[in-house]
C-alpha cells in the first residue's frame, strides 16, 4: 500500500456582490490553492500557509468556515516521493472581495461566479463545489 501524503487547501468565497469564488489555472485544468503540509503543522496551518503562498491572499483576510473540511484522496506518481497516495483537506474561506492573487505556482486565475458552473475538473474541484453547494444551502447565512 502506497503512503499517504497530507495536503491542504482553500476554497476562497468573495462575499461581495455577486458572489465568485476563486480557481487557479495550471496548464491542463483548474486547481485551488494548495499544497503538502511541514512537519508541526496542522491542516488548517498547512491551507493557510499555501494560499498565501500560491495567492498573496493572508491568513487575516480569510474567515475560516468551521463547519466545512472536506477529504479527497487520490494516487499520485511523483518525482521526489515515488508513487503515493495524496490526501488534501479542503477548508472553506471567505474573503470580503475578490482580491487579484500574486502568481507564483499557477499560470493564470478567475473568480468565477457562485454558484458554480459545471463541469469544472471532475477529479477533484467538481465534488468540493458539490459538497460546498449542499453546506452552504443548509447555512445560507454565511454568504452573507
Amino acid at each position: 500500500m502506497p503512503a499517504i501524503v497530507q495536503a491542504a487547501g482553500f476554497l476562497l468565497i468573495s462575499r461581495q456582490p455577486p458572489a465568485s469564488f476563486l480557481l487557479m489555472k495550471h496548464p491542463t485544468r483548474w486547481d485551488l490553492p494548495k499544497g503538502h503540509a511541514d512537519a508541526g503543522e496542522d491542516l488548517l496551518q498547512t491551507a493557510l500557509r499555501e494560499t498565501d503562498e500560491e495567492t498573496g491572499i493572508e491568513a487575516d483576510k480569510i474567515e475560516v468556515d468551521p463547519d466545512f473540511r472536506h477529504v479527497v484522496q487520490y494516487p499520485v506518481e511523483g518525482k521526489k516521493r515515488g508513487s503515493y497516495l495524496n490526501q488534501v483537506t479542503y477548508f472553506l474561506g471567505y474573503v470580503a472581495r475578490p482580491y487579484s492573487p500574486r502568481l507564483t505556482e499557477h499560470q493564470d486565475y478567475r473568480w468565477f461566479p457562485w454558484p458554480p458552473p459545471s463541469p469544472l475538473q471532475a477529479q477533484t474541484i467538481d465534488p468540493l463545489l458539490a459538497a460546498v453547494v449542499q453546506h452552504l444551502d443548509r447555512n445560507p447565512q454565511r454568504l452573507m
